[in-house]
């Protein structure tokens, strides 16, 4: 067997593609345009990149794209400040700060701080007791992401078993909780879960978020599972020359794809949904706001 690769760059184009035919109709049918702000604190390389994705992408959406870049000697208070000027800018509709944030700003209290109904990162613990509860909210992006690659591959997942190896507040636990919306029976798996492998091995879906390179075998995985990679790691690859380094996923992509039904590749996986789910609650939370019911994407 040799697995069908879930092509998570082409289902984020088709997302990002009806987000901006549904930001065209909606500016036609009730006059706005979303807006979406992102705060990056500090000179992080990688969040640089990333931002300036985001920035591009929302563009590309036909939203409104809002940067605010601030030097790292920003104090925790002036970043409460600006968060609070953006809860009450009514043309903003989303607000999303940067993680990591400097060492001597506490990330809770800056997410805290944030409009719960402009969360698009789905971080704030309102946003978490409404997934929990079942009761709407905005949903972390790359849990939203990944269900949708899963639901790619297979629409029903009622009574299927789903095995989450990470229990991270942005990953594993929106995650498991989003499995039990689809009706998954879901064992979260950790650090000190006994015989993991065994565990992986029980799963129809597995999806793996634990930030640790190659770590699930082929042989964790059950023949015919839908496999995940949330995983993002970069790895020395002496074979590419003196130096260099390549990314891999938290699955050893090269044996799990000999077992499993359907797997994401990294990169090309996953990381692609994320910004393309963040779009997606931007316009969410635009309909919300105003008290419409948000398009289905």
């Amino acid at each position: 067997m040799t697995a069908t690769l879930i092509d998570g760059k082409a289902i984020a184009e088709t997302l990002r593609a009806g987000i901006a035919r549904e930001v065209q109709r909606t500016e036609a049918a009730h006059g706005f345009v979303p807006g979406l702000a992102v705060v990056l604190v500090g000179e992080n390389p990688a969040s640089q990149v990333y931002v300036r994705s985001k920035a591009k992408q929302t563009v590309e959406a036909g939203m409104r794209s809002v940067e605010h870049k601030l030097p790292d000697t920003t104090s925790e208070q002036e970043l409460l400040m600006l968060v609070q000027a953006l809860n009450n800018d009514p043309g903003i509709d989303g607000i999303l700060v940067q993680l990591p944030l400097p060492s001597h700003i506490n990330a809770d209290r800056v997410i805290e701080a944030i409009d719960p109904d402009k969360d698009v990162d789905g971080f704030h613990p309102m946003n978490a007791g409404r997934l929990m509860t079942g009761t709407g909210g905005l949903v972390p992006c790359t849990p939203l992401g990944s269900l949708k690659l899963i639901k790619s591959v297979r629409s029903d997942l009622a009574g299927l078993n789903a095995v989450v190896i990470g229990r991270s507040n942005i990953v594993g636990k929106p995650m498991a909780q989003l499995l039990i919306s689809e009706s998954c029976t879901v064992t979260v798996a950790h650090s000190r879960t006994r015989d993991l492998p065994a565990m992986c091995r029980s799963a129809d879906i597995l999806v793996a978020a634990v930030g640790r390179p190659l770590m699930v075998k082929g042989d964790w995985v059950k023949d015919g599972a839908i496999v995940i990679d949330v995983g993002i790691n970069r790895v020395d690859a002496p074979d590419l020359g003196p130096g260099k380094t390549r990314l891999v996923g938290d699955v050893d992509f090269s044996t799990a794809k000999e077992h499993a039904g359907a797997i994401t590749p990294v990169p090309g996986g996953v990381g692609p949904m994320t910004i393309a789910c963040l779009l997606a609650n931007t316009l969410t939370a635009s309909y919300l706001r105003r008290g419409l019911v948000p398009p289905a994407l």
